[in-house]
């Protein structure tokens, strides 16, 4: 049984700093009765914004269930910066830039500071007072209006400041760089060597070479003895992979929407997607994500780029990116690949569910909505839920048509069958949603394995959580031409080795979390 290694920092110390900013008496969070007006957080920026502006962010707060200035900043009619600034005067309380705050006035230490963006607050001390912290708080939701209330009420909390949610974030890029490459690179090889594809591999290495000494001894003592019992082992796992195939035809049960909810109910959402040379795809994915049916208040989208991807990170300078968009650098640490840079984003997750998307991909536009749906329905032991894969340039190649038919099989037979029969899903690398803290309880990807996402499938089960596929259809381009799909292949093979090994074939599956 595996036990869990909780990735994310506890909400504690965000807790604990939020209580040092409180009078003797005040209740345990910023909500306090009912305000005069609807929207006392646009009362300092009523003077700047024409009328009909205003009223349709109060329109659109209604409706989806968020402050009016969330409302306002995302449909572009302010900047964050420009509200927050308002904001600040209009309490009476400064305004902190962070932009040249040194690091020790921050007294989290490295791990803690990661999770800071979360939760959208920090302390700073400053003076001779180490005791008496002035708490820098970076509205978002309902915190603007709260404040205004408590502003009104005359109980507003002491030593209070505000920030910007992307000074906050940048604040941590530039003092925790060394941090976020250690968890993105060896947290759960630190915690849990042997769930990870760094460690040396005896244990495989040894039964490798113990079968192919038993096998030529086999050849040289009892030559067809040996050939026949290595027919049959083959023949008789040929015959139960196809049978279990066959009876998945039969089996097949994919998750289907049955309801649209009120954006009033939708909880936020994360997508990161990892992009590596993918200058001329930026465009198309990010019209793809700009066409989801979901309220963009309550999205947090992450673009991971590479240090030194140049072009890719000027192809997104040209575009017109919403607030709801970040552009996450993954450290410079080893390896460089797919898996380190979703877990340089994972920290700063600010969603209840996550999901994982490539460059090339082109999901249903109501894929997050029935995605959440099946959550809904599933319980708090569905983790995942993968979306089905979708070849669009079928008719490339005859390579491309083999591809078509086997991701055919494999999203629309076999795995729907196994996620009905509760068995460990081997994940497809894209359109893979997850509960977020599931995420961190397991320990988010292992870097280090070239098959990261049939390999969170297999640790999701071993930590007794289920995977549900959705009949919800993303499209993706197949490699068209042979060299290429001989590495792709190659690599998943030898990903797969490695999750065979470490999950000792599932034995060590208890259930129990």
């Amino acid at each position: 049984m595996v036990s869990q290694i909780n990735q994310r920092p506890s909400a504690a110390p965000y807790a604990a700093v939020a209580d040092s900013s409180r009078r003797d008496g005040d209740p345990p969070s910023l909500r306090v009765r009912q305000p005069l007006t609807p929207f006392p957080e646009l009362d300092c920026i009523r003077h700047l914004i024409p009328v009909g502006v205003v009223a349709e962010a109060e329109r659109r707060a209604r409706e989806v269930g968020v402050g009016a200035d969330r409302a306002l900043i995302s449909a572009g009619a302010i900047s964050e910066h420009d509200y927050v600034a308002a904001l600040a005067r209009h309490l009476g309380i400064p305004l902190i830039t962070l932009d040249e705050m040194p690091r020790e006035n921050c007294a989290f230490d490295d791990e803690h500071l990661l999770g800071a963006p979360a939760f959208g607050v920090l302390p700073l001390w400053g003076g001779d007072n180490a005791e008496d912290p002035t708490v820098l708080v970076a509205p978002r939701k309902f915190q603007a209006r709260q404040l205004c209330t408590r502003s009104r009420n005359g109980d507003l909390p002491p030593r209070l400041g505000l920030m910007t949610n992307a000074g906050l974030q940048g604040f941590v890029d530039r003092h925790c760089v060394d941090a976020i490459g250690r968890r993105a690179s060896e947290l759960l090889r630190d915690n849990h060597p042997q769930l990870s594809a760094a460690r040396p591999d005896w244990q495989m290495r040894s039964l490798c070479g113990f079968t192919v000494v038993s096998v030529a001894i086999g050849v040289l003592v009892a030559p067809s003895e040996t050939y026949l019992s290595i027919s049959v082992f083959f023949s008789l796992l040929f015959v139960a992979w196809t049978a279990l195939r066959l009876m998945a035809m039969v089996k097949t049960h994919v998750v289907t929407r049955l309801t649209t909810p009120h954006p009033h109910d939708l909880p936020e959402y994360t997508i990161i997607v990892a992009l590596h040379r993918e200058a001329a795809m930026v465009g198309q994915l990010v019209t793809a994500l700009n066409a989801f049916k979901y309220p963009r208040e309550k999205l947090d989208i992450k673009l991971v780029v590479e240090p030194d991807d140049i072009e890719t990170r000027a192809a997104i300078a040209q575009l017109t990116l919403g607030s709801h968009y970040q552009i996450v650098v993954a450290p410079k640490t080893l390896p460089r690949t797919k898996p380190k840079a979703l877990n340089a984003a994972l920290p700063f997750a600010r969603g209840e569910f996550t999901a994982i998307y490539d460059a090339e991909d082109r999901p249903d536009s109501d894929q997050l909505l029935s995605a959440l749906e099946v959550f809904w329905r599933g319980g708090e032991k569905l983790a995942c839920v993968q979306g089905r894969l979708t070849i669009d340039n079928t008719s490339d190649s005859w390579l491309t048509k083999l591809f078509t038919a086997e991701y055919c099989g494999l999203f629309d037979v076999f795995l729907p069958a196994l996620a009905a029969w509760r068995l460990p899903l081997p994940l497809g690398g894209s359109s893979n949603h997850f509960r977020t803290a599931a995420l961190h309880e397991i320990g988010g990807w292992d870097p280090y394995n070239v098959t990261e996402d049939a390999d969170i499938g297999m640790r999701l089960a071993r930590l007794g959580y289920e995977t549900a596929v959705m009949a919800s259809t993303t499209y993706e381009e197949a490699p068209g031409r042979l060299e290429p799909w001989l590495k792709q292949r190659s690599r998943w093979f030898k990903g797969w080795i490695r999750i065979v090994n470490q999950t000792k074939f599932f034995i060590n599956i208890s259930g129990k979390r």
